[in-house]
């Protein structure tokens, strides 16, 4: 009996274990399935959450129901009005340097932030998304650790799209 328990315990070890991460590079192809448009992103572990560059951004209400309407703001965008339900609103704090006391909090800039399901390689995970201009950057997608999280994702600074073109 006491081998028969120990040979069972052994064979479930592996349920166990944890999964190694997949590794991605810097820059990875990702598709935003409700948009239908694939991007390059930037993976960036110093950054929490993900963004998306977007303009004429307006928060409304539907039924009662926070939503927000906006186009994308990137090279080769058109003039398409994307409307989306807003999951919360965050505070991006920025940083400055100041001297000998380190870093020092500004204001506060508040973004809307809605779900959207991403494709990366051929996985799909439904992921918080913070709506910001960020045309005057080279990626108008930048996918953050909370996200990288879900995908169980780590990231070779020295690699880029490591996952090729989305496959879902």
């Amino acid at each position: 009996m006491r081998n028969a328990l120990l040979l069972l315990s052994l064979l479930a070890l592996p349920a166990f274990a944890e999964q190694e991460p997949t590794i991605y590079g810097r820059y990875e192809f990702i598709k935003v399935l409700e948009i239908g448009q694939t991007f390059k992103a930037k993976m960036d572990t110093g950054a929490l959450t993900a963004s998306l560059s977007a303009k004429d951004i307006e928060r409304f209400k539907r039924d009662g129901d926070d939503w927000v309407r906006f186009r994308l703001a990137s090279k080769g965008a058109d003039e398409t009005l994307y409307e989306h339900p807003v999951a919360r609103i965050s505070k991006i704090k920025s940083r400055a340097e100041s001297g000998d006391e380190g870093d020092e909090d500004l204001d506060p800039t508040k973004r809307p932030v809605v779900d959207l399901e991403l494709c990366l390689g051929r996985e799909k995970r439904i992921v918080e998304v913070n709506l910001t201009d960020r045309s005057s950057f080279n990626y108008p997608l930048l996918i953050g650790a909370s996200a990288l999280e879900k995908f169980d994702a780590a990231i070779d600074p020295s690699r880029k799209f490591t996952a090729h073109k989305p496959k879902c």
